[in-house]
């Protein structure tokens, strides 16, 4: 069968309307992706680990800006117009208002951590050798305290250390362990790079009985919502041997 001259005319105006429509839905669907992300985490994950890998994710999404903002607590995400809370620990899903998505992406294990020269010093043996040295631990440690961790790993005098040192992010107790300042509890994924590098080192290898349990939280009809599928497949796979 062939084309009279008639549908020869028609098929032509066609494909041209077909190409238009094509255009079109591209130009829509970069407007959806393209634009600017408000993410929200602890200080210690947008500083060691999310702000270092920025660059990675940029040179992959070049149309994507994202603005980063650190905070401790459970962000009303509306009022404080964030898009993506990245949220630890064992209470996340309590806290999260009903009308938004709560999305578990996997934990990690809490292991002790100071510095290689402190550990060659202190000739760390046994759990009982962390009590001759300073701990350092955060304000509120909640679940991931040091008197869990010394029971779990069966040691009962953990409550009459008097060398401690207190601070109010792990950002600010992994600085200080990496100069030498005693032990402090922490995930990994943190200080991965001094710990590669040998600077750091986890004298035992008995995790923390507490897990940090890592989640996205974030409005499910949020306008933004397919750049954010893109930041959080990226999260998702970087983080997935974490």
């Amino acid at each position: 069968m062939l084309l009279s001259q008639q549908g020869q005319s028609l098929l032509k105006c066609a494909q041209q309307a077909l190409a238009i429509i094509h255009q079109g839905v591209n130009q829509l669907h970069q407007e959806e992706i393209a634009g600017e992300l408000t993410i929200s985490s602890t200080q210690a994950f947008t500083t060691l680990w999310l702000m270092p890998r920025m660059q990675r994710f940029s040179e992959l999404h070049p149309d994507i800006q994202i603005r980063v903002i650190s905070s401790a607590g459970f962000d009303d995400l509306r009022q404080a117009h964030i898009d993506l809370a990245i949220r630890f620990g064992t209470e996340v899903e309590k806290y999260t208002q009903d009308s938004l998505s709560c999305e578990y992406f996997g934990q990690s294990a809490v292991y002790p951590v100071c510095s290689a020269q402190l550990a060659r010093d202190l000739a760390l043996s046994s759990p009982d050798d962390l009590l001759s040295t300073w701990l350092v631990t955060l304000e509120n440690p909640g679940a991931y305290d040091w008197q869990s961790w010394f029971e779990n790993a069966g040691v009962q005098a953990s409550n009459q250390h008097a060398k401690w040192t207190r601070v109010n992010s792990t950002d600010m107790a992994l600085t200080a362990v990496l100069n030498g300042h005693g032990v402090t509890l922490a995930v990994p994924y943190l200080y991965q790079s001094p710990l590669d590098a040998g600077q750091l080192v986890i004298p035992f290898q008995l995790p923390h009985p507490n897990p940090v349990r890592r989640y996205m939280v974030y409005d499910p009809n949020s306008a933004r919502l397919a750049r954010l599928k893109v930041f959080m497949a990226w999260l998702k796979a970087e983080m997935a041997d974490a």
